[in-house]
């Protein structure tokens, strides 16, 4: 029966569910590293003096973060081989994650370059230093402090982005679960286990951005 709640699916398909939660994480880790990169960079180009770069990190922002992450993922996953570039669904879903989320961050780094004071800019360009250097050394570091809580919150949505994996058999913990429904039929259980496997990662970075937030709302006191 569907509405059957088995504990011993958890037992008796462990491995999978393992190997899936594996995958997951390290999915998200590498997408989490990678959109913050690359969500930095256009948020530089975005509020570059130089007109071409302005121009090509906002069309990349506004275009990215109004179309669906499936979309995206399916860029990589379809796109890619059709023009003679193999890549797995893994690769594809992590791809996909990291474009979709680097959207999305640079814009909190956008806001965040934006509170920082002009004067600091105007001072540290007086000094000699170029524009990358200034970005890199002064505004950068204090732009990134003030929006870490909104940058973390975007991780979040990342962590939980990523059973899109499923789709594009990125052998994600959702396509693990989808295959262990299909063996015991009992989806109340199976899909149960998995959001508890999501919550043990989303969570604990639900906390720290929490922390981060009363931490930093504190110092600004």
């Amino acid at each position: 029966m569907t509405g059957k709640f088995d504990v011993n699916v958890l037992f008796n398909h462990w491995d999978r569910f393992l190997e899936g939660f594996i995958h997951t994480v390290e999915s998200s880790i590498i997408a989490l590293i990678g959109s913050f990169i690359l969500g930095t960079i256009i948020a530089v180009m975005r509020i570059s003096p130089y007109k071409p770069l302005n121009w090509i990190g906002t069309v990349y922002v506004e275009f990215i973060r109004n179309i669906p992450v499936l979309l995206v993922t399916f860029f990589f996953f379809l796109g890619l081989p059709s023009l003679g570039i193999p890549i797995g669904g893994f690769t594809a879903g992590t791809l996909g994650l990291m474009v979709y989320t680097a959207s999305f961050i640079a814009e909190c780094v956008r806001a965040g370059i934006q509170s920082v004071p002009f004067g600091q800019t105007e001072a540290a360009r007086a000094t000699g230093l170029t524009y990358m250097q200034t970005m890199l050394h002064v505004v950068l570091p204090q732009s990134i402090k003030i929006v870490l809580p909104s940058i973390g919150n975007q991780f979040i949505n990342l962590v939980k982005n990523s059973s899109i994996l499923a789709v594009v058999a990125g052998l994600d913990l959702m396509y693990y679960a989808d295959l262990i429904n299909a063996d015991t039929f009992l989806p109340l259980t199976v899909y149960t286990f998995v959001a508890l496997f999501y919550l043990v990662l989303t969570i604990p970075l639900s906390i720290g951005v929490h922390y981060m937030e009363r931490r930093f709302s504190s110092t600004d006191r």
